[in-house]
């Protein structure tokens, strides 16, 4: 009768007569507990670092799986000169062709089973843990930290800051799943061997339709009416005078319970259908604009002069090439990661208290600093501190003497101003990124309604400010409008 201590005996002596066996039962002994003990705490989240993520699930998890498969081969495949009696395929084979062996070696069994679904268990929790944080916000935004940081600084002052990264650039589905494991993979290798783009190109052409994405949470259909919308600007002079403009977006509907899609929503009503070309990566010189309307009929409107370019590229075979339908991305082309003008980041410090507004000129002084050129964050940081206290000293000396908090302060906001929107490692200065939400620089809104879209019976795509919003105040103290609806009048 073979005695559990013989089974273990020989399974430990083949391992022993396998350099190969040894070496994975060494490393899988010392694994093992590290790993069990790390999946636990990330699973608890007691360890907030992607680089502890990282560790586990792309250096411990992988050695753990090839020492198991090490000792695999070296028991079968890479033995010693010296024959396992009790643990070798032919033994097995020999003792499991009748019933009277197989009760020998039950024990022998029952350890492999224990052993196996103990590794079992280890490798499904790495792969459960290791799949989450794939998927998590730190891994992506932090992990490659140079790379990332501008989208993951961006993203964290965004509306969108509590939807993680993946719902957004992946969403549902195996298909679109492992594309973006596919497309990260590369990125991995790109950022490991130095060869990125910097600034990150944009639009990425990978991701999946937004329509899928992003009316998974927002519906047009069910948006409707006007909104009231205030934007607040200060102005580069002592006292920082706070203006304001007041404008009533005709938001609109793509389609209201079975009301007609009017306003904004109109262009992504299920019944239009806009498809556009255009000529640029970056989707700003658009030259032609198709529009279905809900009988079938088809329009287009062609840019003036482009007519034959497009011709042309109709001729060459090329009319697929720059083609896109339009959807909720060609307006807002940075729902996320948002990047403000100079001007609009020093506002919004303003507007929110992180930069005090009794502090004179202040704008004016911290807007000359943000827009100079800067090797990296540190050195900005630095000269803005350096440039703000020599002046105030120098022209205001009472109020630095008497309140050296305010200035510290301020320092703080115009600091942060820069450094959330201007990122010198990846070449990304001020403006770089456009938003098309809007019009600024003849470009957002003004890429099609400009007034030289045209049909050849020359119906043209309008320019008038209020087919999107009626101005109620533009630029001033106080707007009469604000007060009224207030009841301060």
């Amino acid at each position: 009768m073979i005695k559990f201590t013989d089974i273990v005996k020989a399974f430990v002596v083949g391992i022993c007569r396998s350099k190969v066996s040894l070496i994975g039962a060494i490393m899988t002994t010392v694994i093992f507990p590290v790993l069990l003990v790390s999946a636990i705490l990330d699973l608890q989240g007691v360890v907030d670092n992607p680089y502890f993520g990282f560790v586990i699930y792309m250096v411990l998890g992988p050695l753990f799986v090839i020492g198991l498969v090490m000792v695999f081969l070296g028991l079968f495949f890479f033995k010693g000169k010296e024959e396992v009696g009790l643990f070798t395929f032919e033994y097995l084979k020999g003792q499991l062709s009748g019933p009277v062996g197989f009760a020998r070696i039950r024990k022998f069994i029952f350890l492999a089973t224990a052993l196996t679904l103990m590794n079992i268990f280890i490798v499904s929790l790495v792969s459960y843990t290791g799949y989450h944080y794939t998927e998590s916000v730190g891994f992506c935004g932090q992990f490659c930290h140079t790379v990332m940081e501008p989208e993951f600084t961006t993203y964290k002052n965004s509306p969108h800051s509590r939807v993680h990264c993946v719902e957004c650039h992946i969403g549902p589905g195996a298909q679109w799943f492992v594309k973006s494991k596919m497309s990260g993979s590369r990125q991995l290798f790109a950022v490991a061997f130095n060869t990125y783009s910097r600034p990150i190109e944009t639009p990425v052409h990978g991701l999946r339709p937004a329509r899928e994405t992003c009316e998974q949470c927002h519906r047009p259909e069910l948006f409707h009416g006007e909104n009231l919308y205030i934007k607040d600007k200060f102005l580069p002079d002592e006292k920082n005078t706070h203006v304001q403009t007041v404008l009533l977006m005709k938001v609109g509907s793509g389609g209201y319970r079975g009301s007609e899609a009017h306003g904004i929503h109109w262009h992504v009503a299920p019944e239009n259908k806009i498809t556009y070309r255009h000529t640029d990566r970056g989707r700003e010189n658009i030259v032609e604009i198709s529009l279905t309307r809900p009988d079938g009929t088809q329009v287009v409107f062609h840019k003036e002069g482009m007519q034959k370019t497009v011709a042309d590229a109709d001729a060459a075979g090329s009319h697929e090439e720059g083609v896109r339908v339009m959807d909720c991305v060609d307006c807002h082309n940075r729902p996320t990661h948002i990047y403000l003008s100079p001007n609009e980041a020093l506002d919004q410090k303003l507007a929110q208290g992180e930069i005090p507004v009794s502090l004179p000129f202040i704008k004016k002084n911290g807007l000359r600093l943000i827009t100079q050129d800067y090797p990296s964050h540190e050195e900005a940081k630095n000269k803005i501190a350096t440039e703000l206290r020599a002046w105030y000293r120098n022209t205001y000396p009472d109020l630095v003497n008497n309140n050296m908090a305010l200035l510290d302060k301020a320092i703080a906001g115009v600091q942060n101003a820069y450094v959330e929107n201007v990122f010198p490692e990846m070449r990304i200065v001020w403006n770089f990124y456009k938003s098309f939400l809007g019009h600024r620089d003849d470009s957002g809104c003004f890429r099609c309604h400009d007034d030289s879209h045209s049909t050849s019976a020359g119906e043209t795509i309008s320019a008038d400010c209020e087919t999107c919003h009626i101005i109620l105040a533009e630029e001033e103290e106080a707007p009469e409008v604000l007060r009224s609806l207030r009841g301060l009048n």
